[in-house]
């Protein structure tokens, strides 16, 4: 059976891009919507009794005709009501709209991870609502921030461009932001693997960029050069840095040729607009193929604690994480089904990302009733009450017509150290 498409979705106030992976090649493809060119504007419009998206609804906002929204990510986020003619529309539908018409090239999709900007718990709610909307499992639909898209990207690239640090310069019409992708110092000796995070280290509005557009002022350019360069030697000050990517139509302009000479210097620098759609996508390819391995990347709002039950999985016994570090908090919940051997203690795993000591946890089975080996079959489920508040619960659901399930139920609520402080501590 062909499998579907696996898809990387970037979404911002203005555009849209699309990069997909189908397995017929090395390496995810970004859609183009002409001659190099990614970006789907984020326009919606209604106009001779059909939706119309992109490109062509912003022609039609521009000669008025129709009716068309151009602020639809803002609205949406804002949950938002929009009139367009004599009707109200929810502004989370019209995107949903948005991008169900942006997918229509794509009939079977397997994954999709959106990249925004910026992601919370209401972001993740919408944007994984809208893949429901499209008949994509709950399961199947992940959401991110630039800077893990960025991240994402840079785990699937030689690892000679990260093997210290690496930078990415986001440039428009006013400001350019720096982010510095790194490793993290974890100190806990329990604990083994790579941990990376990304950094803003500089965030600077220019006034002289804005006399870039639309017309190249030389003189403007040439000021605007000098700054850029003393903001790239001031951050790479005292770092050892392997690449640096540029992106943002600020960049599509050749207005930086001294300050091109100092990102070239001993590293290798590339110029691009599709890295945060590339980056969802690898992130999709990684969850399709369900593999732990690489570093994993923490920041914020991320987890820096893991919870593991002891289990036997394919003959293997060992600790096996049910929550795992770098997830957020509020899409860690999951369900599982277990076999118990006997109706022993279960003992559940705390490992801390701050150097804190292991702690074990013990929960009681008494008063479960006791069956044939293997037949004693339970629910697992883990749900987050907040940041610092899991709560596990473990449910007989018997074994099919031989034994029915009862009223046994047990909960274990485990305090964790949420994210103040900790992350901070790793740096």
């Amino acid at each position: 059976m062909k499998k579907g498409y696996i898809l990387g979705y970037d979404m911002n106030d203005k555009n849209c891009q699309i990069s997909f992976y189908d397995g017929s090649k090395d390496e995810p493809e970004t859609l183009q919507v002409s001659a190099d060119n990614y970006q789907i504007p984020l326009v919606i419009g209604y106009f001779q009794e059909r939706w119309i998206y992109g490109k062509e609804a912003k022609r039609l906002a521009t000669v008025s005709l129709g009716y068309t929204v151009t602020d639809l990510f803002e609205r949406a986020v804002r949950r938002e009501r929009v009139r367009l003619g004599e009707r109200i529309y929810d502004a989370v539908w019209l995107l949903a709209k948005y991008v169900e018409l942006s997918l229509e090239s794509f009939e079977d999709i397997e994954f999709i991870t959106f990249s925004t900007p910026e992601t919370d718990i209401d972001m993740s709610k919408m944007l994984k609502g809208i893949g429901q909307h499209l008949g994509i499992p709950k399961s199947h639909v992940c959401v991110q921030d630039y800077k893990e898209s960025f991240c994402q990207y840079m785990m699937f690239q030689p690892k000679e461009l990260w093997q210290y640090e690496s930078a990415l310069f986001f440039c428009d019409e006013q400001r350019i932001k720096a982010y510095m992708l790194r490793k993290l110092n974890v100190d806990a000796g329990h604990v083994q693997g790579t941990f990376v995070t990304v950094d803003e280290v500089a965030n600077a509005h220019m006034k002289e960029l804005e006399a870039l557009y639309p017309i190249i002022s030389e003189e403007k350019a040439k000021d605007a050069d000098v700054a850029f360069k003393a903001m790239i030697e001031n951050i790479f000050e005292k770092k050892v840095v392997s690449s640096v990517y540029l992106t943002g139509e600020g960049f599509e302009n050749s207005w930086y040729p001294n300050s091109q000479k100092v990102l070239c210097n001993g590293r290798r620098a590339f110029l691009g607009n599709n890295l945060y759609s590339k980056g969802a996508c690898y992130t999709s390819i990684r969850k399709c193929a369900d593999k732990e391995e690489g570093p994993i990347y923490l920041d914020e709002s991320k987890l820096m604690d893991r919870i593991c039950l002891r289990m036997r999985v394919h003959g293997q016994e060992g600790w096996y994480p049910i929550v795992s570090w770098g997830e957020h908090w509020y899409e860690a919940d999951g369900q599982w089904e277990v076999l118990l051997e006997e109706l022993s203690d279960i003992e559940i795993l705390i490992e801390s990302l701050s150097g804190e000591e292991m702690q074990v946890e013990k929960v009681s089975l008494e008063g479960m009733p006791a069956r044939n080996d293997y037949s004693m079959r339970m629910q697992v489920e883990v749900m987050f009450l907040d940041e610092k508040t899991c709560k596990l619960t473990f449910k007989d659901i018997g074994f099919g017509e031989f034994f029915p399930a009862t009223d046994f139920q047990v909960e274990k609520v485990i305090g964790l150290g949420g994210t103040n402080g900790q992350f901070n501590s790793m740096s």
